[in-house]
């Protein structure tokens, strides 16, 4: 029976089911299935590590029993079944499914044959060393904290996570209608990722790629096909194959055995062989003789014996066909962001994450900043009550209580509370001198570290600065060697893996012909000689530039107006030694006026990452190799030139190097590369040498490659000179005299630092070329002319002087 006051609210079922379902769905989305794209954890994971860490759980303490662990996340901040607590921790421990442990587990935490783990009351756990990372800085209010089911606790909304652990982990979870599968990676990778980011917040996805190759998963294997990957990074979605590692072993008399050493990514192993073995008994593969597991605690070993003669090749082919060897991992890099769920790019996911560590940052920057201004007032007390000691003393002697001492000592040297109740809190040991020394040190720390730390809050640059080198470190720490290999698939065959990487000699000539030769193709002489024809030139033209390379490097073309453009070696034709070449024109747009002036390889893992530029004028310049990555078509400006002025030399370096500059008329300055700050594409330089009139540059080159100068001269003279002999001066001097030039030997084309077992290779304007070896060549002081090294004729001159790569 309805009360009077009662009322009946009627509501349509369909309106009531629409509703709650989609509050269900959406307390799934945010409170159960998809990770913050901050921390990269779901909520369970979280109070896992949160639950670790408030009982201690650190690597340096003992293992604690998962069950303690277990009941502490249930009872405080995950209202659900144990197993789900249980199952999520498990998986934190397990090597073959998460890339970077956050658990330490001891004890039977399962197996890749689908073994489930001992059951909590067994196992014990703790906190992996990386997991810390996550943690770290949590108590220095760096991130917001939420009431807990029953609003008696707190807990963290999100971990400060001082790398990024989303993508480095990644994650996988179905919700209500929408499903995350984010792939892992290798930690190093994806912190080079974050740190071109903040160098370079306008790059591309592309640009990334060039940090975080692809998915690396913690069982290995291969990735095939490279385009997949870049369409998963660039709009979030995508499929990969992954392929199991497998090896044929000869066993001699015919027969042979397949070994398989990695599988894909969440395959079953025990299921796995089971798999091939139905396969073997419903016929679908043949020629398979015996399947064992030889897998111990080294490693994985699954050998697939095979029938004698049976083709080994084509059986791997069918196994990969239609068992597991071969599988799809599926790509939705779907995260939380604001609470909302958004598909990601990889772009986007590293620049959230930047954007909490900005966060997280910016607000232990202030809370320390709050600790230290509250030290350094005490410290203020202090100090004025050391300055007044005697009269502090007596006023607390002639005091009544401790409140009347307090007020007394804020009234008479007008102190705050705080710093009144500190002098009264004060042990007598503090008056000693050594005290009273260490309290003003003390105070000179802090006021320095107030200064820094208002100084990151002032300034973005600072506070991107201190983020880099916390990741940094994160992976100077924690960053391993990839697993996962990636492979061009069929179809999609990198021209560059079907062609050898071998030595080749590129020559560009002064008509601008280039092509390239097997770097053996030029004999050693002896110093003196003729040499040998390089290549048939028409009368006017000859060789002027000589590389020695890989047939996988790019090339980057330099030329005299500044701008600069990349080439694969591989696409410059080969020709043969007396072969004209190809015109540089059909490979490059160059303008009528525009010549090549510097070839400089470059590899796929350079060291080196500057590019220090020199102009005719002494101008000099360095440019981070990163900048040049990027190449259009039509090339990228590499320096602005001033009127009449022209690019001589390219160099790649290390940012640490010294850099010699020689001039036509024979003087030569040695300088430190620091003294050069790095510049942008777009920039025109500093001055490298104060130039007399009717003087220009004719060489740049580096002190690291060599013990000695060797100059030579367009007569054909040269010598070597000890490198000793040139002091370090400032960049920007008039240098010393490196050689006496004379009608004889004429002005200066070429200088080079080399070592006793290097050799040369010059060139004529004949196109001639003569090979020697550097220890033939007479090292002489500075002010000399040297000797004979190339026989010239009349009206012949030599014009590029080159160095041979060796293999080493």
């Amino acid at each position: 029976m309805i009360e009077e006051n009662e009322k009946i609210v009627p509501i349509e079922i369909e309106d009531e089911m629409r509703k709650s379902y989609i509050d269900y769905a959406m307390s799934v989305i945010v409170g159960r299935a998809l990770p913050d794209v901050r921390d990269g954890l779901k909520p369970v994971h979280r109070r896992i590590l949160y639950a670790m860490n408030e009982l201690n759980m650190t690597p340096d303490k003992p293992y604690r029993k998962s069950a303690r662990l277990v009941g502490d996340v249930l009872g405080k901040y995950h209202p659900h079944g144990d197993t789900a607590v249980y199952d999520a921790m498990v998986r934190m421990a397990q090597d073959f499914s998460t890339r970077y442990l956050l658990v330490d587990g001891h004890g039977n935490f399962g197996s890749i044959d689908g073994d489930g783990a001992a059951a909590m009351r067994y196992t014990e756990a703790r906190m992996s060393k990386l997991a810390l990372e996550l943690l770290r800085d949590i108590d220095k209010e760096t991130v917001d904290f939420a009431p807990n089911f029953d609003e008696t606790l707190k807990e963290p909304s999100v971990l400060p996570s001082k790398y990024p652990n989303l993508l480095v982990n990644g994650s996988n979870g179905i919700a209500v209608g929408m499903a995350t599968s984010i792939p892992p990676h290798n930690l190093g990778e994806v912190i080079d990722g974050v740190v071109h980011l903040i160098d370079n917040p306008d790059c591309e996805v592309e640009d990334l790629m060039r940090h975080i190759k692809g998915p690396d998963f913690p069982t290995g294997a291969t990735i095939m096909g490279k385009e997949n990957i870049v369409s998963a990074y660039k709009t979030g979605r995508g499929k990969v194959k992954i392929r199991a590692k497998a090896y044929i072993e000869e066993l001699g008399k015919g027969k042979s055995q397949i070994v398989i050493t990695e599988i894909p990514y969440q395959v079953n192993k025990s299921k796995l062989i089971e798999k091939i073995a139905d396969l073997v008994r419903d016929k679908k593969v043949e020629g398979i003789s015996d399947i064992r597991d030889e897998s111990d605690r080294t490693g994985m070993r699954i050998v697939i014996e095979l029938k004698r003669d049976a083709n080994s090749n084509i059986v791997l082919n069918k196994l990969y066909k239609h068992s597991q060897l071969e599988d799809t991992f599926s790509i939705i890099m779907l995260a939380l962001v604001d609470g909302e769920p958004k598909v990601l790019n990889l772009k986007k996911m590293l620049y959230h994450y930047l954007e909490h560590q900005k966060d997280v940052v910016t607000r232990r920057t202030k809370f320390e900043l709050k600790k230290a201004e509250e030290r350094a007032h005490i410290l203020e007390g202090f100090k004025i009550a050391l300055d007044n000691i005697d009269e502090v003393i007596s006023l607390i002697r002639s005091s009544q209580n401790s409140q009347e001492a307090k007020l007394g000592l804020m009234n008479k040297f007008k102190l705050s509370e705080v710093q009144s109740q500190a002098i009264l809190d004060m042990r007598l040991h503090r008056l000693t001198g050594l005290e009273r020394e260490k309290i003003e040190s003390e105070y000179r720390e802090i006021i320095e570290k107030i200064k820094e730390l208002k100084e990151i809050l002032a300034d973005e640059s600072l506070l991107l600065s201190v983020i880099k080198n916390e990741i940094l470190s994160v992976k100077q720490k924690y960053s391993d060697e990839r697993r996962t290999d990636i492979k061009a698939s069929e179809g999609e065959i990198d021209i560059k893996d079907l062609i050898e990487d071998e030595e080749i000699a590129i020559t560009l000539t002064h008509l601008g012909y280039i092509k390239r030769l097997p770097a053996d193709t030029y004999k050693t002489q002896n110093r003196g000689g003729k040499g040998i024809s390089a290549l048939t030139t028409r009368e006017e033209d000859f060789v002027k530039h000589l590389i020695i390379t890989s047939t996988h490097s790019s090339i980057l073309f330099f030329t005299n107006k500044g701008r600069v453009y990349k080439i694969n070696a591989y696409e410059i034709g080969e020709g043969k030694r007396q072969a004209k070449g190809t015109a540089i024109v059909n490979l490059i747009p160059l303008d009528k006026e525009e010549k090549i002036t510097a070839l400089i390889p470059v590899k796929e893992n350079q060291n080196d990452k500057y590019l220090v530029l020199c102009t005719k004028n002494g101008t000099i310049k360095k440019t981070d190799l990163e900048e040049f990555g990027k190449m259009k078509k039509n090339g990228l400006i590499a320096i602005n030139l001033r009127e009449e002025d022209e690019l001589i030399g390219v160099k790649l370096t290390n940012g640490k190097e010294e850099i010699v500059l020689v001039t036509r008329n024979g003087l030569a300055i040695r300088f430190d590369e620091k003294d050069i700050r790095d510049m942008g594409r777009n920039a025109m330089g500093v001055k490298g040498i104060n130039l007399n009139s009717k003087d220009h540059v004719v060489a740049m080159d580096l002190c690291r490659e060599g013990n000695e100068l060797l100059i030579v001269s367009e007569k054909g003279y040269g010598k070597r000179t000890d490198i000793s002999e040139y002091k370090l001066q400032n960049r920007g001097g008039k240098g010393l005299k490196t050689y006496n030039v004379t009608d004889k030997t004429g002005l200066l084309v070429g200088a080079k630092m080399v070592k006793q077992d290097d050799e040369i290779m010059l060139l004529n304007t004949d196109g001639v070329l003569i090979r020697l070896k550097v220890q033939d060549i007479s090292v002489l002081g500075r002010v000399t002319s040297g000797v004979k090294l190339m026989r010239t004729q009349e009206e012949t001159y030599i014009v590029s002087v080159a160095k041979i790569v060796t293999e080493e």
